[in-house]
């Protein structure tokens, strides 16, 4: 029951995030450190293809279907033109009839700004387990990443730099096995950024040695590479639509005044105003330390906004 409380989620319904357009965070594991057995990277002389569990579940397993959905939610979004690069963003990872439409204004920022500030060398996506937690950061192994819309590369030199900045981070492909947290981003960056490289990311606990490791880890990468880092996380879970609403109303402007202390002190295993809290925060302090000053809400919807039958049932918040 704990566990169900501290990764809160709802299959796969779920709905629309929050985006920032600021500084994110990245993650990776290290098995010397927690003694996991097993967990090693793919043999040199292998490349090494891990595939989207979730394609036919959360997003459509076909590719023209994929493409399409995809293409419409990212052509359909008209967020506010942002100032500078973006070096952060904020999505919603649940099944994309439900937040897709939120994702889309994400990464249709986030495409539109690489246009016109470069597009980054490399994209960490940060995510969590809704299974259960585990201790530190767990890094995606392999050469590639592969969901409906065909491979898209793994940036295995950028993780290794991650994995070798702290004990906390790295390579553990288990905790990836059947979670969607990160891998729902994917298909979105393959169509805004299709030749950039990625990292795919865990975080495991809500311990705050575990953030500054991955804060840490993501500033040294920063120093050698391009970065964009994007926190997969879903709002406010709750049957009361009015709850849901008032409640994402707070927590975007804590997001937008990047005000990480405030949001860090809301949150708890009751009041969980951010399922994927543990990201967002490490987002937040990387991008503060980039010299971030405030985020941009680009779009928000909730679960009973567009479903109303789910009003008094269980009501999801996106932005």
């Amino acid at each position: 029951m704990k566990q169900m409380v501290y990764w809160c989620s709802k299959g796969a319904v779920t709905k629309p995030m929050l985006l920032f357009v600021m500084g994110v965070s990245l993650l990776v594991a290290a098995p010397h450190f927690f003694g996991w057995e097993g967990l090693k990277m793919a043999n040199a002389s292998e490349m090494v293809t891990r595939q989207a569990q979730g394609s036919g579940r959360w997003f459509p397993g076909n590719k023209h279907e994929l493409k399409e959905m995809v293409d419409s939610y990212m052509e359909n979004a008209q967020p506010e033109p942002t100032q500078g690069r973006i070096v952060a963003a904020i999505a919603p990872h649940a099944g994309y009839v439900y937040s897709g439409k939120v994702a889309g204004f994400t990464f249709r920022a986030i495409k539109d700004n690489a246009r016109k500030a470069g597009p980054p060398e490399t994209v960490v996506v940060l995510g969590f387990s809704h299974s259960g937690g585990f201790p530190g950061v767990a890094l995606m192994d392999g050469d590639f990443i592969e969901t409906s819309l065909g491979k898209a590369a793994l940036d295995t030199k950028a993780a290794k730099i991650l994995a070798a900045s702290s004990p906390r981070i790295s390579f553990n492909y288990n905790p990836h096995r059947g979670e969607h947290s990160a891998e729902n981003e994917i298909p979105f960056i393959q169509v805004a950024l299709p030749d950039t490289k990625m990292v795919v990311a865990l975080m495991g606990d809500h311990d705050p040695k575990t953030r500054d490791a991955l804060v840490g880890a993501l500033d040294a990468l920063a120093g050698k590479k391009r970065l964009l880092v994007v926190a997969s996380t879903d709002m406010l879970h709750d049957p009361s639509y009015d709850l849901v609403t008032k409640t994402d109303e707070k927590t975007l402007e804590k997001l937008q005044a990047m005000d990480y202390e405030g949001l860090e002190k809301t949150w708890g295993y009751d009041n969980q105003i951010l399922c994927g809290i543990g990201p967002v925060l490490a987002v937040m302090k990387f991008a503060i330390g980039k010299g971030c000053k405030k985020g941009s809400v680009l779009y928000y919807r909730n679960s009973g906004d567009d479903f109303p039958e789910s009003r008094g049932r269980w009501v999801v918040g996106y932005g």
